[in-house]
Formats: C-alpha cells, sequence, structure tokens
C-alpha cells in the first residue's frame, strides 16, 4: 500500500513538473540551458567558455539590443558555473531599472558582496567548477545614476575576493568610464536572420505549431532582431488561431498582433499617391483610420518602402526623409494621426508632380 502511495505522490509530482513547463512564457521555456544553446553570440561563448575551465572569471559587462541573449548567456553561464541548487545562494540578479538609486548599492548590493560564499557539497565539486565567489548580475545597469554606479565601483574593488559582478545594459555609453574600465567587455550584436530563424524554426516544431509559408520570415522582420520580441510574437500568435480550423498562423494575425499594417495595403497607398489624385489619396487614407490601422505604423513602413527602394532617386529620396521626418515629429509630440498622415502623403505625390 505505501508502494502505491508513494508512486502517485510520483506521478504528481511528475504531472505538476510538465504542467508547470506548459504554462511557462516560451521566452523563459526555450531560454538557453548552457552557453552552447546560446545563438549567434560565437565570440562572447567562445571567450566564455575558456574562462569557466579555469573557473576565474572577471568582472564583465554585457551591452548590445534587446533580445540578443545578454541575460540568457549570463544565467546559463551561473549554471554551469554552480549548478541550479547552489546558484541559488551564490546569484544575485537584480533589475538596475527598478531599484537604480545609491541606496540599493549602498544595502543590498553591498550586503550579499561582503559575506563569505559557503562550502559546496562534494556532489556539486564533483559536477561543476563551484569557484569561491559569488555573481551579482545586474540587469539594464545603464538606468542607474551616476552616483549609483560611482558607489558601485568601490563595492567592486572591495569585494573583488568574493564577489564578481556582471552589468547588462543596451547603451554601454551611459556605463560611467572607471566602472567600464574595470569589466570585461562583450558586444552582443542584432541576431542574423539565419539563426533567429533556426531558433525560431526549433520553438515551433517543439510546440507542433502550423503557419502559412513566410510567417516565420515576417516575425522575425517585424521583430528586428530582437528574439526575444519574435518568440513573444509567436506565442502569441498561436494563441489566436488556437481554436481555428485548422489553426494555422496567418500573415494577418502577425500583422494583427504587432501593430503592423499589411504590406497590400501600404502597396495600395503609394501606388494612389504615384496616381497623384488627391480626392482618391484622402479618400483611401480616410478608410485606413476607420479600420484603425496606426498612423504611426504607416509612416515607418513608408519610409522603409521609399528609403530601401533601388529604383527611386537619391534626390526624391531625400525629399521625402524631410517629409517623414516632419510627420514623425509631429506624431510623437501628440499630433492627429489622420491629418499627419494625409499631409506626408499628399507632400510625395507633389513630389511626383514635380518631376524629381
Amino acid at each position: 500500500m505505501s508502494d502505491g502511495f508513494f508512486n502517485k505522490r510520483q506521478k504528481t509530482a511528475a504531472s505538476e513538473k510538465s504542467n508547470n513547463e506548459d504554462s511557462k512564457p516560451w521566452i523563459e521555456k526555450y531560454r538557453p540551458k548552457k552557453l552552447e544553446d546560446v545563438t549567434a553570440q560565437d565570440h562572447a561563448v567562445t571567450v566564455l567558455q575558456k574562462t569557466l575551465k579555469s573557473a576565474n572569471l572577471p568582472h564583465m559587462l554585457f551591452y548590445g539590443p534587446p533580445g540578443t541573449g545578454k541575460t540568457s548567456t549570463i544565467l546559463a553561464l551561473t549554471k554551469e558555473l554552480y549548478g541550479l541548487t547552489l546558484t541559488k545562494s551564490r546569484v544575485l540578479e537584480l533589475n538596475a531599472s527598478d531599484e537604480r538609486g545609491i541606496a540599493i548599492v549602498r544595502d543590498k548590493i553591498k550586503n550579499f558582496a561582503r559575506l563569505t560564499v559557503s562550502k559546496p557539497s562534494a556532489s556539486d565539486l564533483e559536477q561543476y567548477p563551484c569557484p569561491p565567489y559569488k555573481i551579482i548580475i545586474l540587469d539594464e545597469a545603464d538606468s542607474m545614476t551616476a552616483d549609483a554606479q560611482s558607489a558601485l565601483r568601490r563595492t567592486m574593488e572591495n569585494y573583488s575576493s568574493v564577489t564578481r559582478f556582471c552589468l547588462i545594459c543596451n547603451y554601454v555609453t551611459r556605463i560611467i568610464d572607471p566602472l567600464a574600465s574595470r569589466c570585461s567587455k562583450f558586444r552582443f550584436k542584432p541576431l542574423d536572420s539565419s539563426n533567429a530563424l533556426g531558433r525560431l524554426q526549433h520553438v515551433a516544431t517543439e510546440e507542433n505549431l502550423k503557419f502559412e509559408e513566410k510567417v516565420l520570415e515576417k516575425i522575425l522582420d517585424v521583430s528586428q532582431g530582437d528574439l526575444r520580441r519574435a518568440i513573444m510574437l509567436l506565442q502569441s500568435s498561436s494563441k489566436i488561431v488556437k481554436h481555428l480550423d485548422p489553426p494555422v498562423i496567418t500573415n494577418l494575425a502577425v500583422d494583427e498582433l504587432a501593430g503592423t499594417v499589411p504590406m497590400d495595403l501600404i502597396n495600395t497607398l503609394t501606388t494612389k499617391i504615384t496616381s497623384m489624385d488627391y480626392s482618391d489619396i484622402m479618400k483611401f487614407i480616410a478608410e485606413l483610420k476607420r479600420s484603425g490601422w496606426s498612423g504611426a505604423a504607416m509612416v515607418n513602413q513608408l519610409h522603409e518602402y521609399y528609403i530601401n527602394n533601388d529604383q527611386f532617386t537619391k534626390a526624391f529620396k531625400n525629399e521625402v526623409s524631410w517629409l517623414i521626418f516632419g510627420s514623425d515629429s509631429k506624431l510623437t509630440n501628440g499630433g492627429n494621426e489622420h491629418i499627419q498622415l494625409a499631409s506626408l502623403a499628399i507632400g510625395i505625390a507633389n513630389l511626383y508632380r514635380e518631376g524629381m
């Protein structure tokens, strides 16, 4: 009877673990568990794998665009250094954008940094390097005030024997020079399309997703190198079509979720601009606004259409850029979307009329 009880408990625990895994956001579910799983950051991964062998890490500064794997890399590194059990006591992760003042450095960070490390168990030592220091991860460190960064510099110096720091930021220029000079810098570049596409295909395969042709490419294009945003968009799209028959992720579903305007509407608008029929242009823009499409998104996509199109002259692109700059500035400052989009479209049509 006791065997039956324990088997039931084990099955229940396994079921709960499976449910927890399924309920996780995909960005956490598919976060790299090891350094070798990190996508497209070969230089950083190679250097960090070599430092793992000596287990003597320097202070580190990870910088680059969002969604390129900075946080995932340091979390994978700590797991390979300490294992899951020891990581809980050896690693302190803080989001510096939430706790950005000098008080957090003087209290929370300093108190953790000065603690001596506990001795690892024999089983942990057999499996992991378990170096005799802790790691403090400061995500979005570029949000910290200059005073807080200055205080952090002294803490790094005083407790370097028992604590290593990893600063993560998007803009390295916002980290003060005395702090940056104490860290080994690792630049995380935007993911190229092939690496990011491979990762998205892996997630789609694991989740048994069905999708239209070129949907994954569209998701990556909308995400602009941010793999985190791409995976979140893929998960949201899968939820939208889950109850459809068949449950296929469409390009239109991606456009709806991402807030981008379908290219056929952009192409129709540019065709009407080329025709220079002002009343037709105004009528079509009114229809677009009644459909709820974002004026700011349309301005951005018109910029991509005209500036990245080789059929237009440099002089024409220059004039269009000025028009788009003006409309975008007014939209950012709270201008009426309908008026600004109409003004932009009529302005570009006038360039055609002038023969540019």
